[in-house]
């Protein structure tokens, strides 16, 4: 890439997401360490890569007057969609706060992890994703918007519970689901980041199926070597039972309305655009499940 485009920010670099796409620009795409800036609440959870040379700033999206200071001298800026769940519009003014820092940063472009189908979506936090999307259309600089699908991964949030019960309790009847590795997402977010690209884009990231969540259960119970019955529930019965399994109501209904989602077909297209920034294709899923047999079995 040119070097007018660099250095390059990563937002959340300590989470999961954060740390395999700063590890796609350094093993991958051969970034010079020196010219990636991690910023992160815990800058401590990421001294491997301070130790490689990598640039790790402190910066919280609430802390709005060390934020731009935080994001000075980046060029492009990949923006990791926070996990701020807690109370409605909190996230949403996290990005914001982030979007007008690289403004006042001086950022030429920024890349944002988004959602499919954000625009009339009924799940709860579409609105976040959606505000983010056109604050960034406002700004006076050029982004890339990545409408990432759901991890393979997110299946280990709920899978000891599944496996103990033998049971998958569902409000998405059926719904299908185009998920996609989380570390092919880091590599295609790593990609646009380092990419010369500076125009206006956006992509939806899926993988190149989509299953049910019957269909689903039934790849997970093979791998697993254990029996799993998907009970199909009210969306209101869900968050009931989510409920008594300790979470606050609100929270609850954020997570509930992810299967109203995928009931509705907010999750479930299959786009070529995974291919189209990274030039491979996406991890199957029966291949992911395979590689993560190990995991599954002992959960």
């Amino acid at each position: 890439m040119s070097t007018s485009q660099l250095p390059l920010l990563v937002t959340g670099a300590s989470g999961h997401l954060g740390q395999r796409v700063i590890a796609h620009l350094l093993n991958t795409l051969k970034i010079p360490a020196g010219q990636i800036i991690a910023t992160t609440r815990n800058p401590e959870a990421l001294a491997g890569f301070a130790a490689k040379g990598v640039i790790v700033r402190k910066a919280d999206f609430e802390d709005t007057a060390a934020l731009a200071k935080a994001f000075t001298g980046a060029r492009r800026l990949l923006l990791i969609s926070t996990d701020a769940l807690d109370r409605p519009g909190r996230r949403l003014a996290q990005h914001i706060n982030a979007v007008q820092a690289a403004v006042d940063a001086g950022v030429q472009h920024v890349v944002y992890t988004s959602m499919p189908k954000p625009a009339g979506s009924p799940l709860l936090i579409a609105p976040d994703h959606l505000g983010t999307e056109q604050a960034l259309s406002a700004a006076p600089l050029s982004w890339t918007v990545l409408r990432n699908n759901w991890y393979f991964e997110n299946l280990f949030m709920s899978l000891q519970q599944v496996l103990a019960s033998g049971q998958w309790f569902t409000a998405a009847g059926d719904g299908k689901i185009a998920h996609i590795a989380r570390d092919d997402l880091a590599l295609a977010a790593a990609a646009a980041l380092a990419s010369n690209d500076t125009g206006k884009a956006t992509y939806t990231l899926s993988g190149a199926e989509a299953f049910t969540t019957a269909e689903i259960a039934r790849l997970v119970s093979q791998t697993a070597g254990k029996p799993i019955q998907v009970v199909q529930v009210p969306v209101e019965g869900l968050i009931q039972g989510l409920v008594d399994a300790g979470l606050p109501e609100g929270l609850a209904a954020v997570f509930a309305s992810f299967d109203t989602n995928t009931r509705a077909g907010g999750v479930a297209d299959i786009t070529g655009d995974f291919r189209k920034l990274t030039g491979v294709a996406p991890l199957a899923y029966r291949d992911w499940l395979l590689a993560n047999k190990a995991a599954i079995s002992g959960t």
